[in-house]
């Protein structure tokens, strides 16, 4: 009698969660840029980035930053964001987009989000709203916009408060034909590796209001008129605001100007992926208890990831575990700020966040970058498929 084996177990194989790509010119501009003997902030090559960000954005001036966080931290100061203040972010975002508000002295109210988007929940924007409010800080998260008619509706009543988008997900997304980025006093950019366009490190302050614009270049350029004075309009520079260190050095943003010039190909490739991904995993969401992201009429995304909502914590713990452990490099998002230890140091109030606490529970990211091949797609999807069946049935 021949004894049963079991079949042998799939090869593990290696599919980075995300892989930065070159995909032009960025090694020669990096070699102009060193050449040509401008190698600090400002130099040629961050005048051509910012000039392609002004137009896509309609924006009054766009100033590259070391990070998106600098960008937070420029924001802070140009509202003059101080003690006494609190400033809303959804509590389902990275540390920074409330830490360069807190590290002002301001107290942060953190807000819930909406389960479909997943963006800054304008109900529950409304229940934290008071006088003390200076900004709020919408995240336009995986790329898809936030609800901004309904935050700006809530905002109406408080004057004082300021809209701050954090676009660090969405550029080149829109709104209703609008860019993202350009519906708020302010904006922020980033492009950290894992983000669609990138340099490495660095962002950028996008700023759309003009009379913003002299101002923000002082606070740009260490608190000095250097700006005024490279333009002619004053015969020397001197200390005249508060300000720091923020620019981006042109030899980064030589690389980052020709990932800008290569914008569509980027977004179709990014789109090629996202696409291929829903049409795989959608037909199989309703039997096998998950969601993949919901992305409203009107909201064109900006393609930064790709994401299933198990239907619980275990599931999607044992999804990823199944995943890592066959080589394919998935991971979570986000903790929490609520409920972190950094986070109570900092609250306005205690806050109470249930769809947050819910989604970071059971939100996978899969892996997503441009050359990401429709074979390793599909090999993702195949072991997903298998390993959440797998622990439907345990």
């Amino acid at each position: 009698m021949t004894e049963r084996t079991a079949p042998p177990a799939a090869p593990p194989v290696n599919i980075p969660f995300n892989r930065p790509s070159v995909i032009g010119d960025e090694l020669e501009n990096i070699r102009t840029a060193v050449q040509q003997g401008h190698t600090s902030a400002d130099g040629p090559y961050s005048a051509a980035a910012a000039e392609i960000l002004r137009t896509e954005t309609g924006a009054a001036e766009v100033l590259l930053t070391t990070s998106c966080t600098a960008a937070l931290e420029m924001s802070a100061m140009l509202l003059d964001v101080g003690p006494g203040d609190t400033v809303v972010v959804p509590s389902f975002g990275f540390v920074t987009t409330a830490l360069a508000y807190s590290r002002q002295g301001a107290r942060i109210h953190f807000c819930d989000i909406e389960p479909d988007t997943l963006g800054l929940d304008p109900a529950r924007l409304a229940e934290v709203m008071d006088p003390s409010v200076r900004a709020v800080v919408p995240i336009h998260y995986a790329g898809v916009a936030a609800d901004l008619a309904g935050i700006r509706s809530v905002m109406a009543a408080w004057p004082r408060a300021e809209l701050v988008e954090d676009n660090a997900h969405g550029l080149f997304g829109s709104l209703d034909g609008q860019p993202l980025g350009s519906f708020g006093r302010f904006a922020t950019l980033s492009f950290h590796e894992t983000k669609n366009f990138t340099c490495g490190e660095g962002g950028a302050l996008v700023v759309n209001r003009p009379e913003d614009v002299e101002r923000a270049r002082v606070v740009y350029h260490k608190g000095t008129d250097r700006s005024a004075f490279l333009m002619g309009q004053v015969d020397k520079y001197s200390w005249q605001d508060t300000g720091s260190s923020f620019g981006l050095s042109d030899v980064l943003a030589a690389y980052l100007v020709a990932q800008l010039e290569r914008r569509t190909w980027v977004l179709e490739r990014r789109r090629s992926v996202f696409d291929r991904y829903a049409s795989l995993l959608a037909p199989h969401a309703e039997e096998l208890g998950f969601r993949v992201p919901v992305v409203p009429a009107g909201r064109t995304q900006g393609y930064h990831m790709f994401y299933v909502l198990f239907e619980d914590r275990p599931t999607r713990d044992s999804v990823l575990g199944s995943l890592r452990a066959a080589g394919i490099h998935a991971t979570f998002h986000y903790v929490p700020l609520h409920s972190s230890t950094g986070g109570r140091r900092v609250a306005a109030a205690e806050a109470d966040c249930p769809v947050t606490d819910d989604a970071s529970g059971r939100l996978l990211r899969l892996p997503f970058f441009n050359e990401l091949t429709d074979d390793e797609i599909d090999l993702v999807v195949d072991r997903l498929l298998t390993a959440a069946r797998t622990a439907r049935s345990v």
